[in-house]
């Protein structure tokens, strides 16, 4: 199997491995172990990048179910570089960062092994070429991130955060995947390069518009863009090394990374355009606006990650105006967008990542993170405020960090849009420039609280805590990161000619380089500049009258949130949910039966008067002799006579009567296979009844009302003629070549003489896989129930 195809399993084998042979270790953290999976991946990668940087990509295909045209193809290009990169190496930074962070955690087996689990699924997302593929990974995160967030489990919040958080983004992967069968319905293929090829064909077709809708729900319910943003600030339940790794570098990435892949197959259509970047714009602004307004830090860094996701959704969506079969790219301003949107998207993993990481440490060492009870920190914690320093100055776009330079090149793919006179962009291009202008202010507002506030004033010293730095394990990560957020500052145009050239000319495959450009330090006085310069004015006034600023969500109060409506619907849907339960969860057997009956006889004889399926005919039939009437009439009988029995024994003998007589049947038939699965069958069942008859209830006679009595016969009769019928019309009237010459060429096809052997085994072996699967689910489930145990911390949950 090819290298990148084994980068996506790593993840996953090395999780297998710590669960069988890693449960027991303690002479030394478990983390320094998993360490070496990102390295090794992060290495893999960077020795392919020499390839990537001169134009070439590496795809590599194992044949997985080809009839259907899924395979497992992974296409390595400059985008899926990027983010396999950030991945890997960010990857890397969390797992020492956690050593010291979890380094007391009862079950940091679990935390690694669902961090590995996430990581592999990540490596499959964005490597994946297979549609198919794609989304098992997708929702493989949606899993993983599950349980990562749910790590600290005795916790309501983290409960709560996870449940919303799968909520929200498996729904938006169910719309995801109709979009894409429609795509393969309308393009004949699952290859995702395949289909960037062959769009042109196809830009015309009806279901494009409905394609673009279900893709984006996905990418924005994944990519927390608003309105669906609400799961991420609850998400923060989760222990700071995941905050940093899935909600700065990676998960949240994950719709982003959608978004760029398809841009070559939907960007230049109206509906893309709009919806991408208006979506992205109003996420900037209202993630920014929600920021200023928190106390805790974790959330504050929340909605400030929601805030430069929108940011970068909105440089992705007007960089796909490039794209409209009406332009050409023939200057660099068309590339300018997408270019900035990649370069920002590396930035934002920097110094987000950093500052998760330091927002941990003082959690860590502190015991809060709160901002009214923090402060003064700089005097205790001089490398953390320097760390929290260069990270916020680089969100808040000030030179000299990397932030400034992405958010320069933003503000200059806002003004550009006024040059495009398509898609009705120009009536509305005043707006874009005017709302990140605003949304960068409030961006320099809340970073300058994480930094004054917490590291400025007076110290408010914590009772029985002893504030200081922490290990030099955990400050080394975020200064790592830190160091890039200067370092690529410096010398931009080394991450420009090696990761973003190349992953912009994935998204444009016809563009040069000389039309993608280079990054410049300075760019003289412009109007960008000057932009800048009146966000810091108008942002440090803000800061010195935040508490007036704040009043502002007056106008937006809680009780109108979309968390309160989030949290309604849940609670409408379970007391519904509990309604419909109660009315038809009665207790007793014969009311399921019934529902089951009823529901079948419906259903499929509704079927056949609407399609008119309906044919008999006797023609070419075997002449049934007297001895299979004289087993059909005993059947029918022995049928009836149950229904008046007095006893359980003289049912269960009865019972025993009709199925040894229906194995009579298979023997007349001449299918003695049959005959014998059935005897076999009929006898231990026969014999599991009798042996369980001692410990069943007395048989008591009860009365059923007459009316009951009739719905009772006519849901028989009922599911007795439908089913007649369709055997019937099924003999009668073949639409499709009999299967019976699988059977008879049994020993020759599938080398079993037996045919009953030979079905279950191969002909229907898939299956009969999943009732095996279903027992085995059915007994962990069995074995959990048993071995249950409250005393394992239930009663530190939080109810």
């Amino acid at each position: 199997m090819a290298t990148i195809n084994l980068a996506i399993l790593l993840p996953f084998i090395a999780a297998i491995l710590l669960f069988l042979f890693c449960r027991n270790i303690k002479k030394f953290h478990i983390g320094w172990i998993v360490l070496i999976v990102p390295a090794i991946l992060f290495i893999t990668l960077m020795r392919q990048l020499p390839q990537i940087t001169k134009g070439n990509t590496i795809i590599n295909s194992t044949s997985w179910i080809p009839s259907y045209d899924i395979n497992f193809v992974t296409h390595l290009d400059g985008l899926s570089m990027i983010f396999g990169l950030l991945i890997t190496g960010i990857g890397t930074l969390v797992i020492i960062y956690s050593i010291y962070y979890l380094a007391t955690e009862r079950l940091i087996l679990q935390f690694y092994i669902y961090l590995l689990l996430f990581m592999g699924s990540m490596l499959g997302v964005v490597l994946s070429d297979n549609l198919i593929m794609l989304y098992v990974f997708w929702e493989l995160t949606s899993i993983s991130s599950f349980l990562l967030i749910a790590f600290w489990f005795q916790r309501k919040g983290s409960r709560y955060g996870a449940k919303k958080a799968l909520h929200i983004t498996v729904l938006g992967g169910f719309a995801m995947l109709v979009g894409f069968l429609m795509l393969y319905n309308v393009t004949g293929t699952f290859s995702v390069q395949e289909i960037i090829a062959t769009i042109g064909q196809h830009k015309d077709h009806p279901l494009i518009p409905a394609i673009i809708i279900l893709v984006l729900l996905g990418a924005f319910t994944k990519s927390a863009q608003f309105p669906f943003h609400i799961w991420l600030p609850d998400a923060m339940e989760a222990p700071t090394p995941i905050s940093a790794y899935l909600h700065s570098a990676t998960m949240v990435k994950a719709g982003i990374y959608i978004v760029a892949r398809f841009t070559p197959v939907f960007g230049g259509e109206a509906i893309w355009f709009w919806a991408v970047s208006v979506v992205g714009l109003i996420t900037l602004f209202w993630g920014s606006l929600t920021a200023i307004r928190q106390t805790d830090l974790k959330a504050l860094l929340a909605y400030s990650t929601i805030s430069q996701l929108g940011l970068i959704m909105t440089l992705f969506g007007v960089g796909s105006v490039s794209l409209h079969p009406n332009l050409n790219i023939e200057t660099i301003i068309y590339s300018q967008a997408i270019f900035a949107a990649l370069f920002h998207l590396i930035n934002h993993s920097t110094f987000k990542g950093a500052l998760f990481m330091v927002i941990g440490i003082i959690d860590f060492q502190v015991g809060t993170r709160d901002l009214r009870r923090l402060g003064g920190l700089i005097a205790v914690m001089p490398i953390s405020f320097t760390i929290a320093m260069i990270g916020s100055f680089s969100m808040a776009g000030l030179p000299p960090f990397n932030g400034f330079l992405s958010k320069e090149m933003f503000f200059t793919a806002m003004l550009q849009l006024k040059d495009f006179d398509i898609m009705n962009i120009q009536a509305f291009a005043g707006m874009f420039p005017v709302i990140a202008w605003i949304a960068s202010i409030f961006t320099f507002l809340y970073s300058m609280m994480i930094v004054f506030l917490t590291f400025f004033g007076p110290y408010n010293e914590q009772p029985d805590v002893k504030v200081e730095e922490p290990k030099l394990g955990m400050l080394v990560p975020p200064i790592i990161l830190s160091l890039f957020v200067v370092g690529i500052f410096l010398f931009p145009n080394v991450l420009g000619d090696y990761l973003i050239k190349p992953a912009v000319a994935s998204i444009y495959p016809n563009i040069t380089d000389d039309l993608i450009g280079d990054i410049a330090l300075w760019h003289g006085f412009n109007t960008e500049l000057m932009m800048t310069i009146g966000i810091v004015i108008i942002g440090i006034i803000l800061f010195i009258f935040r508490e007036y600023v704040r009043k502002i969500f007056i106008l937006f109060p809680r009780s109108l949130s979309f968390d309160t409506l989030y949290n309604n619907t849940i609670v409408k849907i379970d007391i519904f949910a509990k309604k419909i339960t109660n009315f038809y969860m009665t207790g007793y057997l014969k009311h399921y039966f019934a529902y089951i009956f009823l529901f079948f006889s419906l259903v499929l004889g509704g079927a056949l008067l609407y399609l008119d399926a309906f044919s008999f005919s006797l023609a070419g039939d075997q002449p049934v002799d007297i001895f299979m009437w004289i087993i059909a009439i005993l059947i029918i009988v022995t049928g009836i006579v149950i229904l008046f029995s007095k006893s359980r024994l003289t049912a269960i003998v009865l019972n025993g009567f009709i199925g040894f007589s229906i194995a009579m049947l298979f023997v007349l038939l001449r299918a003695p296979d049959l005959a014998l699965t059935q005897l076999v069958i009929e006898t231990v069942s026969t014999a599991l009844f009798l042996l369980c008859f001692y410990f069943l209830p007395e048989w008591k006679p009860f009365v059923i009302e007459k009316r009951k009595k009739v719905i009772h016969i006519i849901i028989s009769v009922s599911v007795g003629v439908v089913f007649t019928v369709i055997a019937l019309s099924i003999k009668s009237g073949r639409l499709f070549e009999s299967v019976a010459t699988y059977f008879e060429k049994a020993d020759e096809l599938a080398g079993g003489q037996n045919i009953v052997n030979t079905i279950l085994g191969d002909f229907r072996a898939f299956d009969t896989m999943l009732e095996v699967v279903v027992l085995f689910i059915a007994g962990i489930g069995v074995y959990t129930l048993i071995k249950y145990k409250k005393d394992k911390g239930a009663d530190k949950v939080e109810d």
